[in-house]
């Protein structure tokens, strides 16, 4: 879909090339605003308990019915950090905290969509679902999961929660203090 107003300013936008691909600029003289595309940021938590990991039950397309990590997308003035401990709570009622993150997806697309893993440390609570989003929550062994319905991608970031060795992206708390990852 084409973007034929500036969400800047307001005017109309043209096509232009722009290092050698064609983008939309707004024609204002003074905005110099350029749409760079259609983008999705995305978070999900990997919290274990106990040998157990927190799952929850889409009660909502896109994958209802799936078995899921809690997660959900970042808000535009939203840290990111904030963004998967907020998700955790709002569809399960366990406060966790960022350890690291521990995987990234990447899928171009009509919107492209990014999604970042976090490896989270559970502090307290016992999961309930909010029955919006999710309609079941809990921590759960790997034989438990063979006997249900996990999303694929979701299986995935399992064996990255199980069987992942490295220590992942850490916050840097110095010199900056929110949004720093590093090894």
């Amino acid at each position: 879909m084409a973007v034929n107003f500036c969400a800047s300013c307001g005017h109309p936008m043209e096509a232009r090339e722009m290092d050698g691909v064609e983008r939309r600029v707004c024609t204002a003289a003074d905005c110099g605003y350029v749409h760079w595309g259609h983008y999705s940021i995305g978070v999900g938590a990997l919290v274990m308990k106990e040998d157990k990991l927190l799952l929850v039950r889409r009660a909502q397309e896109p994958g209802k019915g799936n078995w899921t990590n809690p997660g959900g997308y970042i808000e535009q003035l939203e840290p990111i950090e904030d963004t998967i401990v907020r998700e955790v709570w709002e569809e399960s009622g366990v406060r966790a905290q960022v350890k690291s993150i521990v995987a990234l997806r990447d899928q171009p697309r009509g919107i492209h969509n990014v999604y970042i893993a976090f490896e989270m440390e559970y502090l307290d609570g016992d999961p309930v679902p909010d029955g919006v989003e999710v309609d079941a929550a809990g921590f759960f062994t790997l034989e438990d999961m063979q006997s249900m319905k996990v999303a694929s991608f979701t299986k995935w970031l399992v064996d990255v929660a199980v069987q992942g060795k490295s220590k992942g992206l850490l916050p840097d708390k110095a010199p900056a203090a929110n949004g720093f990852f590093r090894v």
